[in-house]
């Protein structure tokens, strides 16, 4: 369990973080998101000793992280930057499991090790292992950085704007890989995004930042439904396309048309029809006049193509 307590951050006369209280639970994907200078990449930072408050304390397993030895704590976390930050000089078999030399672990082992992750990430050992970065494509070196980041197990994992740098296609690919990888080995995984979509998509819960302060911490529907503030309200719902609105999923062309009854309820919220879904396979309702039928397998290939990973985990268990 990761707590920060009453953290605050200042460099000179600048104040970066003020009055932090925050607790991430094991094994969450928990998301730290907010505009560009919000603070978000310095709370993060904490996490390894990076950067080291100047206020408050942040505690790793109710012990402070500033107490830990910095090597062995860094060689227990896995770090994914923007940058895929691979070794050029090292093949990709040993840019994965290079954490894993540092702590002792035999070269057969390593080998081993090296094989079956990157096969979890579609890439054949035999025809990729040893490679060099510079013969990877940009994609295939994201997923490289990922299961390097993997290689100890972990039982922390930090992203800091990790697919920034991916086009569109590339990036929803690693966000799906990073999904699945995640219900995989269950880490607890702090992920640092500018991006308000990627962040509802990703995260079990999510915290915003602006100005160096904390403005709400929620699930993606909580902070859907109840935003804290103007700030929240407008930076989740000032941008279209907005999957998360009901308008847009009407528009997608996955649902049905029904005639429209008095019988049919009236919905204007996204978040009402994936509570609905949650206690009935299937729901007729009406929006705008019209008239819409849709089942719980529909939604969840909407939302599996445009939404929230925690919205389609929470369909799929309900």
């Amino acid at each position: 369990m990761i707590t920060y307590r009453d953290v605050g951050m200042t460099y000179g006369d600048k104040t970066i973080l003020k009055n932090i209280n925050l607790t991430i639970e094991d094994g969450e994907l928990f998301v730290l998101v907010g505009p560009s200078g919000s603070g978000k990449t310095t709370l993060l930072r904490m996490l390894n000793q990076l950067t080291v408050p100047t206020a408050g304390d942040v505690y790793l397993d109710n012990r402070k992280i500033k107490t830990y030895d910095v090597r062995q704590l860094r060689l227990h976390m896995g770090y994914v930057l923007q940058d895929s930050c691979l070794f050029p000089n090292l093949t990709v078999a040993d840019n994965v499991t290079i954490q894993l030399e540092q702590q002792g672990v035999g070269k057969q082992q390593r080998r081993e090790r090296a094989a079956e992750l990157l096969t979890e990430v579609d890439l054949d050992p035999d025809q990729y292992a040893d490679r060099y970065p510079h013969e990877l494509s940009g994609g295939q070196q994201q997923r490289v950085a990922l299961i390097r980041a993997l290689a100890t197990a972990p039982k922390l994992v930090l992203m800091d704007e990790s697919f920034s740098a991916l086009d569109p296609v590339l990036r929803q690919k690693a966000q799906e890989l990073v999904l699945k990888l995640h219900q995989t080995y269950r880490p607890t995984i702090v992920f640092v995004t500018h991006d308000m979509q990627e962040a509802l998509r990703m995260g079990h819960r999510i915290a915003v930042l602006h100005q160096g302060e904390l403005q709400q911490v929620g699930t993606p529907s909580e902070i859907l439904r109840h935003p804290a503030n103007d700030f929240i309200r407008q930076f989740f719902g000032g941008r279209q396309p907005h999957w998360w609105q009901l308008a847009y999923l009407v528009q997608s062309g996955l649902l049905d048309q029904v005639t429209v009854t008095d019988q049919l309820p009236v919905l204007t919220q996204f978040s009402d029809l994936i509570t609905r879904l949650q206690t009935v396979p299937q729901l007729a309702f009406q929006y705008q006049g019209q008239g819409y039928s849709v089942t719980r397998e529909q939604l969840l290939m909407y939302l599996g193509q445009e939404g929230s990973g925690t919205d389609a985990r929470t369909l799929a268990n309900g």
